[in-house]
C-alpha cells in the first residue's frame, strides 16, 4: 500500500503534535515538583512579609523572673502530619492552664510507622497570631530536624513560657506543629516570621 504525500504529512504532524504534548507534560511535571519544594519557603516569606498566621521563629529572649499569678491562660496543643506521613505524632497533653512568666515543660510523642528511615521537621504556628511574639521557648524539637529509624518512637520536649506582656484580652492560645518529611533535603526548613516561640 502506497503512502500518499498527504497521509505521510498527517502522520508527521501527529508525531510532531505528540512530541510537543510530551514536552509540555514533562515541563508541567517538573514545574509542579519544583513548586512543591518551593511552597514552604514561599509560605514562610509570605507570612513574614504580611505578619499573618502566627508563625514563629527561634530568636533568643530574656526570661522574665516574675510570674503573673493574677492571670491564667489556657494553652491548647495540636499536631498535623503533612503529605500523609505514616507517623504517629501527638502531644501528651492536649491543653493546660498556666500563668504568664511560668516555665512549662511538655512532651510530644512521635513514631515512624513508614517502614523506612526518615528525617522530619516540625514547623510551629501560634493562634491568635498576635500571641506568637509572647510565646517563647528555650528548648524545642522543632529547632532541628529529627531522624527516626523504621518503627522508632521518641518523646520530644518543648520548654516554653508566655511573657507577662501578653495582651489582657487573650485567654486561650493554640500551639500547633505540622510535621514535614525532609528526608534527602540538604537545607533545613526554617520558620522566621513574626514573634518568638
Amino acid at each position: 500500500m502506497k503512502l500518499t504525500n498527504t497521509t505521510f504529512q498527517k502522520r508527521s504532524n501527529i508525531k510532531n503534535s505528540n512530541k510537543k504534548l510530551l514536552l509540555i507534560l514533562c515541563f508541567m511535571v517538573f514545574s509542579m515538583f519544583g513548586f512543591g519544594f518551593a511552597m514552604i519557603p514561599l509560605y514562610n516569606t509570605l507570612c513574614k512579609s504580611l505578619g499573618i498566621n502566627g508563625k514563629t521563629d527561634k530568636k533568643s529572649y530574656s526570661k522574665s523572673d516574675d510570674i503573673d499569678l493574677s492571670r491564667s491562660i489556657r494553652v491548647e496543643f495540636m499536631t498535623n502530619n503533612n503529605n500523609y506521613l505514616a507517623w504517629d505524632f501527638y502531644p501528651r497533653l492536649h491543653r493546660l492552664q498556666l500563668h504568664p512568666g511560668e516555665n512549662i515543660l511538655i512532651y510530644f510523642e512521635a513514631k515512624n510507622n513508614s517502614g523506612k528511615r526518615m528525617t522530619v521537621q516540625a514547623i510551629p504556628s501560634v493562634s491568635p497570631g498576635v500571641a506568637a511574639k509572647h510565646l517563647k521557648k528555650t528548648e524545642c524539637f522543632c529547632f532541628t530536624q529529627q531522624t527516626f529509624s523504621s518503627g522508632q518512637h521518641r518523646a520530644m520536649p518543648v520548654l516554653f513560657h508566655l511573657d507577662t506582656q501578653l495582651p489582657s484580652d487573650i485567654n486561650t492560645i493554640t500551639l500547633a506543629y505540622t510535621l514535614f518529611d525532609v528526608t534527602g533535603l540538604k537545607h533545613p526548613i526554617t520558620s522566621r516570621p513574626i514573634g518568638h516561640l
